[in-house]
């Protein structure tokens, strides 16, 4: 007998998740808009970023920060001439957003601030998008159906050839975290899901701690890009945005001190960091797909 899916049931869990995610964002819309800039070791992850936004974006056109919380890469990409709409989840961080993006005089190139979840971007026309960044929500989706949808939708509203940068949460950086940090979460029971299937479920264990991530789905490499590769996306890189400083904070902000050696540091990451043997090791993996036509993709051999 095959088992069926309550679909009240689904709603219910999805609704009360992205809730939990969309109130942890509001209280944090302030320190997320902060997080890339707060020492050299998270600047690793923006410079990494936008050194491959450098690389693959089209010259000019349309791009979409999907789930771009307070606008730190609408506001990088407006400045380099971009058009962006920005959609978030959180209404605190879009009013932060509003703030800095008329701070940095380019509220001309954002033509869009939308309130809105990736799952459902019905607001957007099909192939409206000359590329798509969606950094950072697709670790918040714990259930596989919110995945589909939003990889779908992601997909739908890009352009034939447009590219698509995806980053999400490692799995076994989480794992190196939990080693470093928090080393009683092996031994507790409601933690098992973490290590059996990658899912965090803040709303079953949030009464054991006052603070914590949101609920939140962690990836391996391999699954991330066979993912999206499903979805009639084209693999064109993937990298570890921490690279070979992931987990290593005090060593990376010390060197950060020493402008020349931090310098030829930051040459060596943006190296290696697309090394297939890192990257399942990173705090944050990136994934840059090129959506096909999917008749030719579906025929290829």
């Amino acid at each position: 007998m095959v088992a069926k899916t309550n679909p009240y049931k689904m709603q219910f869990l999805y609704l009360f998740s992205m809730n939990t995610v969309r109130k942890y964002y509001d209280e944090h819309a302030e320190s997320e808009w902060k997080r890339l800039f707060r020492d050299g070791y998270h600047r690793l992850e923006f410079l990494v970023t936008t050194h491959y936004l450098e690389r693959y974006l089209p010259k000019t056109g349309l791009v979409l920060d999907a789930g771009g919380g307070p606008g730190r890469y609408s506001i990088e990409l407006a400045k380099k001439g971009y058009d962006v709409v920005l959609l978030d989840i959180s209404p605190k961080c879009l009013e932060v957003a509003e703030k800095k993006i008329a701070r940095a005089h380019v509220g001309g190139k954002v033509k869009q601030i939308v309130e809105g979840s990736i799952i459902d971007m019905g607001v957007f026309d099909d192939k409206q998008f000359d590329a798509v960044l969606c950094l950072g929500p697709f670790s918040h989706l714990i259930e596989k159906l919110q995945r589909e949808k939003a990889a779908s939708e992601i997909v739908r509203v890009a352009k034939t050839g447009a590219p698509l940068f995806i980053s999400v949460v490692s799995l076994y950086g989480v794992f190196r975290t939990i080693l470093q940090r928090l080393p009683d979460v092996l031994t507790d029971p409601s933690h098992e899901e973490l290590f059996t299937h990658g899912i965090h479920r803040w709303h079953e264990i949030r009464h054991k701690r006052e603070h914590g991530f949101p609920d939140a789905y962690f990836w391996h490499p391999t699954e991330l890009k066979e993912f999206f590769e499903s979805k009639g996306v084209k693999t064109l890189q993937m990298a570890t945005c921490e690279g070979l400083s992931s987990h290593l904070q005090g060593p990376t902000n010390k060197l950060y001190g020493d402008k020349e050696k931090w310098t030829k540091w930051i040459g060596i990451i943006l190296k290696t960091c697309a090394d297939p043997v890192l990257l399942g090791m990173g705090e944050h993996l990136l994934y840059i797909g090129q959506k096909r036509n999917w008749q030719s993709s579906s025929t290829a051999v």
